[in-house]
């Protein structure tokens, strides 16, 4: 694809980022490095300014917007520059997704555009914790009842990523700031650290995308094909209840 529209020129980090979008784009929110000093390493944290970019709910067309807003889908793009901060690798800030009417949890499905990615998953008891490593073009599902932190682990590296998920919950924040962070940190220096919040949590497993036979030939990047080609496989994402075959083995 063709790169789309830059950051705002207001931006310190200069020069700046292209995105790669060949549609429209909208003003990003900017989440702010205060944003994130609840959820850092080092509480005593006083770094400022912006540290990522988030697109959301964008669409090449009027008709793909209809699409995606009939089945209650989103689709957005998010830009995390290679810095540091505190010591840390630039991350997002972490939430949880509710249940659906079913009780099962909402997934989401992510696709690397550029760079590589750690996705920092957890459960709610802590039980399984999952560094997922992913690379340009390959696709992640963050699996019902999985909370998730995604991090830019490169100080030289652009990373994009893409996302498509349901419009019908508003994110949870809330474990992730009580406890000031995921179970574990991803420090510049030392690798990964626990945090001292979590009293009791499984050790930190390490997978790479797996491409499940259920999926394979479906679910497949650049993520936005599904939209053009109106894919029935973007149900997983409202209906999950219909694929716990699926989820159970994805990262095992």
């Amino acid at each position: 694809m063709k790169p789309g529209s830059p950051f705002p020129k207001k931006s310190p980090y200069d020069p700046a980022f292209p995105v790669c979008w060949d549609g429209p784009l909208p003003t990003p929110s900017v989440r702010n490095a205060e944003d994130l000093r609840g959820v850092l390493a080092d509480r005593s944290c006083t770094s400022t300014g912006p540290v990522y970019f988030m697109y959301r709910d964008i669409s090449r067309s009027d008709a793909d917007r209809s699409w995606l807003s009939a089945q209650h889908l989103r689709y957005d793009i998010t830009v995390i520059p290679p810095l540091e901060i505190c010591g840390e690798f630039i991350k997002t800030k972490g939430h949880y997704h509710p249940d659906n009417p079913s009780g099962t949890g909402y997934p989401e499905l992510y696709e690397v555009s550029a760079g590589n990615a750690h996705f920092l998953i957890q459960n709610r008891d802590f039980s399984d914790i999952v560094m997922i490593a992913a690379f340009a073009g390959e696709t992640v599902v963050i699996p019902p009842g999985y909370g998730h932190v995604t991090i830019n682990p490169s100080i030289n590296t652009v990373l994009q990523m893409a996302n498509i998920v349901s419009t019908r919950f508003a994110s949870d924040y809330q474990g992730y700031e009580a406890l000031h962070g995921a179970v574990y940190f991803e420090k510049v220096k030392e690798g990964f650290v626990k945090n001292p919040a979590y009293q009791k949590s499984s050790p930190l497993r390490f997978v790479k995308v797996q491409r499940r036979a259920e999926v394979s030939g479906t679910i497949t990047a650049p993520l936005y094909d599904l939209v053009e080609q109106r894919s029935p496989v973007l149900e997983f994402l409202n209906q999950p209840e219909k694929y716990a075959s699926l989820f159970r083995e994805l990262y095992h």
